[in-house]
């Protein structure tokens, strides 16, 4: 790719940028109006999960797929058909008659952002070669999901209220259609030195297992352990599979070597963790704040904003910490907070008194502020360069993931101990294990970030960088996709 000047690449971030904030915008504007949905399509609390987890699962299924063929067939080409298939399926979303082609149609729409914020990332990558100018147009995109984590509720909540819920779709509309727009007058096309083949049997074992998996816990509470019993089968399997064929592999979707690496292993699981219990979170307060204490949607993203604001401010402050004292402050930082406002939940009903709720999310937002930028850095430390952006790509699906059984799984918990007729009385009881699961998710981030930042790690992933630069890997590793 020719050399662009500062200017221009300004630009490209800027672009990049847009497609992160649409994609980002997406989940947290649609919390908010999970109960207006629900009145309107007259949904479950299950309904009401597959709406968000349609979109999560797509995602996290496809993000490293989306990667590679960039890297392969040319990563604007991928990134103008993302915004194009994302943009549709916005209008689609609008525009949805029932609960059913609603979920379809988010379907659409992940499968549009799969193709945006990895192919994004290795964009600005790609473009800011200097090692400075690219830490700071990192650091940009990073801010960006804080922007979208602070205004998604208050948007949302002012949509909602003013117009109706089909109405937090259209954001993406005019956004959406201008990026693509400057993409095709200003962003240079790229294509990685030697991509990754593609791995269809892995990505098809991937789509099983998260599938199978996700359906089985959503719908586990109705269903029945008969109904769902094939679905979690399905899910064994696969993953078995996985772990016999990918190793046979030259150049597999997953590469199961990186988890000999202590860092890279525990970044997988903080991650799954930490947006397990955002998923949660963000499900559990919304329901509680519009269907129990009856605010409505505009006032329920004003009372969001204690948890958004803290993440926004504390991003920035956590990634200047790893790049200066590693990635343990941070971590422990993060579990320590979010571990204290799942216990005021759990134990204390923090969500009965204004005061108690207002700290709970305080505490909630600087821990998952402060546990974004470790992840990333964690999972790529020490990877050789040709692997660094292939294991990027697996700590962006395991966001992904973690969200999507978050609210698989804290729903699944709410389905089965809430009564229908008494729902009001009935949530703050319901909800309890739910949060002691969040509870359980910060002390994870807690032990992890402990355990896998240490010399003892550090020693893990040295041994794994060593093993993945040997001289028969790098012939047969390419450059994956960077996320």
């Amino acid at each position: 790719m020719p050399e662009l000047s500062h200017r221009r690449r300004l630009l490209v971030l800027a672009i990049c940028c847009m497609s992160l904030l649409i994609v980002s915008l997406d989940n947290t504007v649609l919390n908010v109006a999970l109960p207006s949905m629900q009145r309107d399509l007259h949904a479950t609390t299950s309904g009401l999960q597959w709406t968000i987890d349609a979109y999560t699962l797509v995602l996290a299924s496809l993000l490293m797929l989306a990667g590679s063929t960039a890297d392969r067939i040319g990563r604007k080409k991928v990134f103008m058909t993302g915004l194009i298939v994302f943009t549709v399926g916005s209008v689609l979303c609008s525009v949805a008659p029932n609960l059913s082609l609603l979920v379809v149609f988010r379907m659409v729409q992940a499968i549009g952002g799969s193709m945006l914020n990895p192919v994004a990332m290795s964009i600005i990558t790609n473009t800011f070669t200097d090692a400075r100018e690219r830490a700071r147009a990192i650091g940009v995109w990073g801010a960006v999901v804080g922007i979208s984590m602070a205004a998604g509720p208050l948007v949302g909540g002012l949509l909602v209220q003013s117009v109706s819920w089909r109405s937090i779709f259209w954001i993406n509309l005019p956004v959406g259609l201008a990026a693509l727009l400057l993409t095709l007058r200003f962003v240079p096309e790229s294509r990685a030195p030697k991509a990754r083949r593609p791995d269809p049997i892995g990505q098809l074992l991937v789509i099983a297992l998260f599938g199978s998996l996700t359906y089985a816990i959503i719908e586990a509470p109705d269903a029945g352990a008969a109904t769902v019993a094939p679905f979690a089968a399905t899910a064994l399997a696969a993953l078995l599979a996985l772990l016999r064929y990918e190793p046979r592999r030259a150049e597999p979707l997953i590469e199961l070597r990186f988890f000999r690496s202590a860092p890279f292993s525990g970044a997988t699981v903080i991650a799954i963790s930490a947006f397990a219990a955002l998923g949660g979170f963000l499900f559990l307060s919304t329901l509680y704040l519009q269907n129990v204490r009856g605010l409505d949607a505009l006032h329920a993203g004003l009372w969001m904003l204690p948890m958004a604001a803290p993440t926004f401010l504390c991003a920035p402050l956590s990634g200047r910490l790893v790049g200066g004292r590693g990635p343990r402050l941070p971590l422990l930082v993060a579990g320590t907070a979010m571990t204290a406002s799942g216990v005021l939940f759990a134990a204390f009903e923090a969500e009965t008194s204004n005061a108690t709720l207002l700290i709970a999310y305080v505490l909630f937002g600087i821990g998952f502020g402060f546990v974004n930028a470790p992840i990333t850095n964690t999972a790529v430390s020490g990877m050789p360069r040709a692997q660094a952006g292939v294991a990027a790509a697996v700590a962006s699906t395991s966001r992904q993931l973690g969200q999507t059984l978050g609210v698989a799984v804290i729903g699944a918990v709410l389905a089965s101990g809430i009564h229908t007729s008494a729902y009001r009385d009935t949530f703050v009881s319901a909800a309890r294990p739910g949060w002691w699961i969040l509870t359980a998710c910060g002390l994870a981030v807690l032990a992890l970030g402990l355990l896998t930042s240490g010399r003892w790690a550090r020693r893990t992933a040295e041994r794994t960088a060593e093993s993945l630069s040997s001289p028969e890997v790098r012939e047969a590793a390419g450059v994956g996709a960077e996320t």
